[in-house]
């Protein structure tokens, strides 16, 4: 392409876009309604929502029930010796859809306290925030163990007098710190059961001076056999949906 063709195209693209933002998008105003309250304008408002979808896929892993689920489910594959079998997408997409159905309740409660009523101008957008705060405080409060709580409390100097006044910069490192406990607990107690199979397989190809002969390819077939054989995937399942305390039941 000639450098001429180059610097038409270029002036094609950039004019009408500067054309289009000559008159520039207005700085956002705090307006104060007859009550007192204060109103944002809907360009503030668009630009907090636009925030908020980029932070939304950090807050799905750290604040619900993914987190817990998809070191589960890694630890069970290495416990397994399948290597890459699920495939990463499997098991995240398996974590997504276990998330959905054991936070139903509390995203059920979210919509009903503060989307639904935000939706029908009855609440603003401050007050539909900390609606729908409080039953996604109240399921990190049932998770969380409490020294972890007091620690990053003491840290933070927050007194901790009341467990729903708890802000959540210091809830939710100490949510994080209890699902990883509990997500190791968990794996540690999966992964006994075929650590076992692969020192009986090791031991028996050490004796009959098979050496050589790597005891992960003899024993992963038994694995999987004694996973399918038990219902390995609905037991995991099951455990993991019960292992969380939500409000208003799963």
């Amino acid at each position: 392409m000639k450098p001429l063709q180059i610097l038409c195209l270029v002036l094609g693209v950039v004019l009408p876009l500067y054309a289009i933002a000559e008159p520039g998008i207005p700085a956002f105003s705090v307006q104060t309604n007859a009550e007192g309250q204060q109103e944002y304008t809907l360009t503030l408002q668009i630009l907090l929502l636009m925030t908020g979808l980029t932070l939304l896929p950090a807050a799905l892993m750290t604040m619900t029930s993914f987190l817990r689920i998809v070191i589960v489910l890694s630890i069970l594959r290495q416990a397994l010796g399948t290597m890459q079998t699920p495939s990463n997408q499997v098991l995240i997409g398996l974590a997504l859809f276990m998330t959905l159905f054991i936070m139903a309740p509390t995203f059920d409660k979210i919509n009903e306290n503060a989307i639904e009523p935000y939706l029908s101008e009855q609440l603003n957008v401050m007050q539909a925030i900390e609606a729908g705060s409080d039953p996604m405080r109240q399921f990190m409060l049932q998770q969380t163990r409490e020294d972890d709580l007091a620690m990053f409390a003491e840290m933070a100097n927050v007194k901790l007098d009341e467990p729903d006044s708890v802000p959540f910069r210091v809830l939710i490192p100490s949510f994080i710190t209890s699902e990883l406990k509990t997500a190791f607990q968990i794996g540690f107690l999966l992964f006994i059961p075929f650590l076992i199979i692969d020192l009986v397989v090791a031991s028996l190809l050490m004796s009959m001076g098979m050496m050589m002969l790597s005891p992960m390819i003899i024993s992963m077939p038994f694995k999987l056999m004694l996973f399918v054989l038990i219902d390995g995937w609905a037991l995991i399942m099951g455990t993991l949906a019960n292992s969380f305390v939500v409000p208003g039941g799963v």
